[in-house]
């Protein structure tokens, strides 16, 4: 339904007020396609506000979104900051292992709004709450709050972290 209200909206072009469109129908265009109206980086802040799971994950569709979001953005060497996981939004559900243990703990909370996580975002995730240098800190010092925060990643938690955290 998204895709076929994209093309009656764009039979005349690409709307001026294209940002007060539904999220979700951006995710059927491409970042060129909104070049007319904002920047890359605004398609993508947009497109981070979308439920992206209306895209089958490892889609092609979804694939194409994520490699052109860390293009746009100029992320070096698979380390997202805070400003960029922000502006990838629910896109950072996408992104690999690599990128989640390079990026530290800028990613646990973004990732704690996603819906699944695959075998190699696990382990990532793992390694980086047991490294414990984000600003979480170490599970021995969280408290409810801090697991509250991280609340969709307790699926994740194994043994050896939830045995760390205070009761």
């Amino acid at each position: 339904q998204l895709s076929c209200l994209v093309k009656v909206v764009m039979l005349h072009g690409i709307p001026k007020d294209l940002d007060s469109y539904p999220k979700d129908l951006l995710l059927f265009l491409s970042p060129s396609d909104y070049a007319a109206t904002g920047s890359c980086v605004q398609f993508f802040a947009n497109i981070g506000k979308a439920n992206v799971d209306v895209l089958q994950r490892e889609s092609s569709q979804r694939k194409q979104l994520l490699s052109e979001a860390l293009a746009c953005l100029k992320i070096p060497d698979m380390q997202v900051n805070e400003e960029n996981a922000e502006i990838l939004g629910r896109l950072v559900c996408d992104l690999g292992g690599e990128y989640i243990r390079n990026s530290g703990g800028n990613l646990l909370k973004p990732l704690s709004q996603c819906e699944s996580f695959l075998p190699d975002q696990v382990e990532a995730i793992r390694s980086v709450i047991d490294r414990g240098n984000t600003t979480f800190g170490p599970p021995e010092a969280w408290s409810a709050f801090t697991l509250d925060e991280l609340s969709g990643l307790i699926p994740v938690f194994d043994h050896s972290i939830l045995q760390k955290i205070p009761k």
